[in-house]
């Protein structure tokens, strides 16, 4: 078991590190089984279309929801790593009833679990990793972590196509395949890990959400909350980079590749640039982090085959390597310690509620402008994200 001191090579502790294998491992079984899923409720359930988007939207508001609650209750009880290990442990628990499911109830049961583990684990895991790095090292920390999340988000699609092509389409093979990563993301959460010492003692602990709590999150962290916001609201759903592909007229085999490249890119460059985060200012770098993301939705709207459509999504990758990390730290370094489980989820609600708008935004746009104008208003969005960027009082400029 990892102390929450030992220092690895790169000066981080050897925590953080597995901390970073336990997101790889869940999103690889995650993974596996979101590829396939929407294509095996269609086709082999026969649930419509427009119920797949009830059941996704629907589960995805609920793990919001939730982040804000677990987050405060990881503060209340000065302790991160047994609600983190809870919330994993839903998310394995939710495998194998993909693979047991005959109809929607099964499914809709499933992915609720899965969601709720997800809200569940997200905040506690991230003021984990905020308590167990140096302050120093906050941003290579949080770079590394998302950096090793993002190489399961392209393994397990990889994974799954190849195991398709193995056993002739058989679905529920996969999703039984997917059981086994997600225990062992568990195993290693619950061995591999040694939580510090709680920042409140138990005689100290009050509600996080009260008002008085809460004016401790001063106006930087409310400018990181607002930034994070507004950025989200110009970086929408990746699902429309799959569908500019599909539009472009791309093989269908091949329109997952997109999603590889992406995540590729995203997972190379996440830890270089988060430890850069550590030594230069933070608005320079969300900045820079801005104008990427300019450039890649620029050569998306243009884009007419492969070789300006690659370019825009490595771009995206790019800009995502250099920014979601930075956001992370800028919470972990703007709120008290005693307080950061309920800073990362009121963080995530707001973001996620940003994103939420930002994609129906998006499809609006697809439907009655085309699909360049999607990614035009992207660049608008951008642009009042800078305006933002350079008002925000910031504790680190």
């Amino acid at each position: 078991m990892f102390s929450p001191v030992s220092p690895s090579p790169q000066g981080l502790p050897g925590a953080i590190w597995v901390l970073g294998f336990v997101s790889l491992l869940m999103d690889v079984s995650s993974e596996m089984i979101h590829s396939l899923l929407p294509l095996f409720m269609v086709s082999t359930l026969g649930i419509s279309v427009l119920a797949v988007g009830f059941i996704e939207g629907l589960a995805e508001a609920t793990a919001l929801v939730v982040k804000v609650f677990s987050g405060a209750l990881s503060d209340y009880l000065g302790r991160r790593k047994g609600l983190a290990v809870f919330g994993y442990a839903l998310g394995a628990a939710s495998k194998p009833l993909f693979a047991l499911a005959g109809g929607a109830g099964l499914i809709i049961a499933a992915r609720f679990i899965d969601r709720i583990g997800k809200g569940i684990r997200g905040a506690p895991r991230d003021a984990l990793v905020a308590d167990l790095a140096p302050p120093a090292l906050r941003g290579a920390a949080f770079g590394l972590r998302q950096s090793l999340d993002t190489v399961g988000a392209f393994l397990g699609p990889l994974l799954a196509v190849g195991l398709m092509l193995l056993w002739a389409n058989d679905f529920r093979a996969v999703f039984w395949v997917a059981c086994v990563p997600a225990l062992l993301c568990v195993l290693l959460l619950v061995f591999g890990i040694h939580e510090p010492a709680a920042p409140v003692s138990a005689e100290r602990r009050r509600n996080p959400l009260s008002r008085a709590a809460l004016r401790q999150l001063d106006r930087a962290y409310w400018w990181v909350v607002a930034l994070g916001a507004v950025f989200t609201l110009a970086r929408f759903s990746e699902a429309f980079l799959v569908l500019r592909a599909e539009q472009l007229g791309i093989p269908l085999a091949l329109v997952p590749l997109v999603m590889v490249v992406m995540n590729l890119v995203y997972a190379a460059s996440a830890y270089p640039f988060g430890r850069l985060a550590d030594r230069m200012s933070h608005r320079r770098l969300l900045v820079l982090g801005l104008m990427v993301l300019i450039a890649a939705d620029l050569l998306l709207a243009a884009a007419t085959g492969w070789g300006l459509l690659l370019a825009g999504i490595a771009l995206w990758g790019v800009h995502m390597g250099m920014t979601q990390g930075l956001l992370a730290a800028m919470v972990a370094d703007t709120a008290p310690a005693e307080l950061r489980g309920t800073a990362y989820g009121v963080f995530n609600l707001c973001s996620g509620v940003a994103m939420l708008l930002a994609s129906v935004l998006a499809g609006w746009l697809w439907q009655y402008h085309g699909a360049s104008a999607t990614f035009l208003g992207g660049v608008v969005f951008c642009l009042f994200s800078l305006l933002t960027a350079g008002m925000a009082n910031l504790r680190r400029n």
